[in-house]
């Protein structure tokens, strides 16, 4: 019986999941009816409400684990306190996101349960923690404009907050990625790139010279060389891309990004010469079958469970994702997609191609050239870090030590994302002050165009 009931639950949760990502891309058809896109947001908080119910009565019954029964009940709760605080907080915000960034935390409590409590648990504690954080930005956003001012408050703490960690951080993988402060890991280069990010746009919200450029490129490169520093290449790779993608929003110049693509390329392969543990990953890369007993067997394993799921997956606790090597943080994915589906893990993509897409839609809609870059900024991280995770379990691209952002486990990894939509979230509820204010000044301007032809209409009988 409890076998019928795993299999016929994927399958639910795979249309829930379809459906519930269709009305991700659906609701743009009703930008002008906001009742109709009330309901469809109404709708994706029943999906997201139901996967997470059919996911953990399939891990209680596999399992008989009643703590799993107070664990869900907990989760309801921080979801649904999530999301009533947003409503009640800032009847404006994105509800798009809002439930996207719900859903995210869904999918990365459900597979984090599976693979291990512990780690869910705390899990759920970063979350619970990272929302109250993320809570406050967007009232902090609409009555601050100090942050454009802090340029180099931005550049001496993020650089500062990496050569620490070159000198003094943990290694990991072969890079020296955290610090431990109190027992407590903490990996700054997570919330260092919302730094950058803040200091770029500092620098060309303004002024897009020649100059000025360099200044910005130059200030930027530190940053870049304290990663490659602690031979965290990875993180190097998401900090220059996303410089160069601002630099060319902010300059219109192609000249500068090309540029930039050919000094990366050059520095990759310097970084393959220099550090082994990039020769590593490449080898793992390009044939793992050939060291599949050493250096390429975490994508063999990744590769197997992708391929053992197939489209529609096991089921919960119905695979072998343990033996993925940390496959709760880099290779989440791979899980996912042994148990839940490939379909599932393609719903997955798309939710997160969804985010992107918005966080570029409220940076377009954004008249301050500040926000506007910083939007772009926080958009790019995003959507690199999630090419770059899913990218290295598939085996696209060599893996990079990157995790898919409020999947993966870990308290870094997490709250900086979580920062990052409370940013967005207070963008967007700005774009939408400046829309409600445009429309109130166009409604004056109507009414007084109005009385000055009744004035004139008035005048002209009289005569």
């Amino acid at each position: 019986m409890v076998h019928l009931i795993v299999q016929a639950s994927k399958y639910i949760m795979i249309l829930l999941f379809m459906i519930y990502t269709y009305e991700c891309f659906h609701v743009f058809r009703f930008n002008d009816d906001e009742e109709r896109q009330n309901h469809i947001y109404h709708v994706q908080r029943i999906l997201l409400f139901t996967i997470h119910f059919d996911a953990f009565l399939v891990l209680y019954l596999t399992s008989e684990d009643k703590q799993m029964i107070a664990f869900y009940l907990m989760q309801v709760v921080l979801l649904g306190a999530i999301i009533l605080s947003y409503h009640l907080f800032y009847k404006h915000a994105s509800e798009l996101v809002l439930n996207n960034m719900c859903m995210l935390i869904c999918i990365g409590f459900i597979i984090l349960t599976r693979l291990s409590f512990e780690k869910a648990f705390r899990q759920f504690i970063f979350v619970g923690a990272g929302f109250f954080i993320a809570l406050l930005i967007p009232l902090i956003l609409q009555n601050m404009s100090v942050f454009r001012k802090m340029t180099w408050i931005y550049a001496v703490v993020g650089i500062g907050a990496l050569l620490v960690v070159a000198v003094a951080g943990q290694t990991s993988y072969g890079a020296k990625l955290s610090l431990s402060i109190g027992g407590i890991s903490i990996q700054p280069s997570e919330f260092v790139k919302i730094l950058f990010v803040l200091f770029i746009a500092s620098m060309l919200y303004k002024k897009q010279d020649f100059h000025q450029v360099m200044i910005t490129s130059v200030i930027s490169a530190f940053f870049v060389l304290a990663l490659v520093a602690s031979k965290d290449l990875g993180g190097a790779l998401l900090y220059f891309f996303t410089y160069l993608v601002m630099v060319y929003v902010a300059t219109r110049k192609f000249t500068y990004f090309g540029a930039g693509i050919l000094a990366m390329s050059l520095a990759a392969v310097i970084g393959y010469k220099i550090f082994s543990h990039v020769q590593t990953r490449v080898l793992a890369w390009s044939d793992p079958l050939r060291v599949i007993d050493n250096e390429g067997y975490q994508i063999c394993q990744s590769l197997f469970a992708i391929g053992t799921g197939g489209w529609f997956g096991l089921g919960l606790n119905q695979g072998m994702p343990n033996k993925i090597p940390v496959v709760s943080k880099d290779f989440i994915f791979a899980a996912i997609s042994e148990e839940m589906g490939g379909v599932f893990a393609l719903c997955l993509i798309m939710v997160c191609v969804s985010c992107f897409f918005m966080i570029m839609n409220v940076a377009m809609k954004l008249r301050d050239n500040f926000y506007r870059l910083a939007a772009v900024g926080l958009g790019t991280l995003y959507a690199l870090q999630v090419f770059l995770t899913i990218g290295g379990v598939i085996k696209f691209i060599p893996s990079t030590g990157v995790t898919l952002p409020l999947v993966s486990y870990g308290g870094s990894s997490l709250l900086s994302t979580l920062i990052v939509f409370g940013i967005i979230q207070g963008l967007y509820i700005m774009q939408f002050d400046d829309r409600v204010q445009k429309k109130e000044q166009r409604k004056k301007g109507g009414s007084t165009y109005g009385k000055a032809q009744k004035q004139k209409a008035a005048s002209a009988r009289k005569k």
